[in-house]
């Protein structure tokens, strides 16, 4: 299990980022001034918090917009389908460095150039997906962050919902299966489940329009508590699935810390600002030269625990006190 108490991080970075205005797209780099591309599988609005890390991350190393860097950032609304497309487009701009921010962000990305270094984040094990050679030495045009690189992450969750949900026996679990984000899940989560003697159904959802009847076969299928995945697609549509989990009344655990301030119940996962900030130094190590072959992939070893104490009491639950002192912060 992954200690709570203790909070270091690696330099990471991960997460998802935030388009600008058409007009911004079609901005004209100056004469020797590098371009970062961002290919952020979110949206827009639920990207903003991270998007602005990683400038303030930038800055703080040195880099101002329109002064000694350009950043062009395309956006996926949480659709995998559309990042191939958006890779393209980067990969014509020439960018100096492409910072892709999912498993299907990078492998669209990877695709797309075997020469551009990338900057990744990945749910799934980038050695895997053909990325790189090794995790100390990529050996590719790709580095990056390998954010689930702790298998006992699906099971930290898991454990973590039965601390908070009393007698929980039957969890659904809501992935999207076209997405290269939640294969681990698709892979863990039945043993996991099993191991902690709960009965696990998969809900399947491939667009944010699939999510209501999701909902409503979680309804139906009597499930006590809820396990929601990680990937773009539930994090660009947060507000509406943690809108859902409360009108059906349904104790759930997120990865990101943006869904209990959303009104979910507990998430627990690295820090998605964080994560961008930090991504900077590595971009800014491939600007001054380095090759991402040579640049470790490098995994979190900091995450938070975030309670939501307000929707915890409008669903009954009461969170036992040693689980609130463990966690980072508790919304009230």
């Amino acid at each position: 299990m992954l200690d709570l108490r203790r909070r270091e991080f690696i330099t990471v970075f991960g997460g998802a980022a935030v388009a600008w205005p058409l007009a911004a797209r079609a901005q004209q780099a100056a004469p020797g001034q590098p371009i970062v591309g961002v290919l952020a599988p979110q949206s827009r609005a639920a990207s903003a918090r991270n998007i602005e890390a990683f400038r303030k991350g930038l800055r703080d190393l040195g880099y101002v917009e329109g002064r000694n860097i350009t950043l062009e950032i395309r956006y996926g609304d949480g659709l995998p389908e559309r990042l191939p497309q958006l890779a393209a487009e980067l990969v014509a701009l020439k960018p100096a460095v492409i910072r892709a921010g999912s498993s299907a962000a990078m492998v669209a990305a990877h695709n797309a150039t075997q020469t551009i270094p990338l900057v990744g984040a990945t749910l799934e094990d980038p050695i895997a997906l053909g990325l790189v050679k090794s995790i100390p030495r990529p050996g590719t045009n790709v580095t990056g962050t390998w954010i689930a690189g702790d298998d006992a992450l699906v099971g930290k969750r898991l454990g973590l919902l039965k601390d908070v949900v009393p007698g929980v026996a039957r969890v659904a679990a809501m992935v999207n299966p076209g997405d290269s984000s939640d294969a681990p899940l698709l892979r863990l989560l039945p043993a996991t489940a099993r191991a902690l003697g709960l009965e696990l159904l998969v809900i399947e959802a491939r667009e944010a329009s699939e999510l209501p009847v999701a909902f409503d076969n979680v309804t139906r299928d009597d499930v006590q508590a809820l396990f929601v995945s990680s990937g773009p697609l539930f994090s660009s549509h947060r507000n509406e699935i943690v809108a859902m989990a409360a009108r059906g009344r349904l104790p759930a655990i997120y990865g990101w810390r943006e869904f209990p301030e959303a009104g979910g119940l507990v998430s627990y996962g690295p820090s998605l600002p964080d994560l961008y900030r930090q991504s900077a130094t590595m971009v800014d190590k491939i600007l001054k030269g380095a090759s991402p072959a040579d640049l470790p992939i490098e995994v979190p070893t900091r995450f938070e625990l975030v309670v939501n104490l307000k929707t915890a009491k409008a669903l009954g639950l009461k969170i036992p006190e040693p689980f609130l002192l463990l966690a980072d912060e508790v919304i009230e």
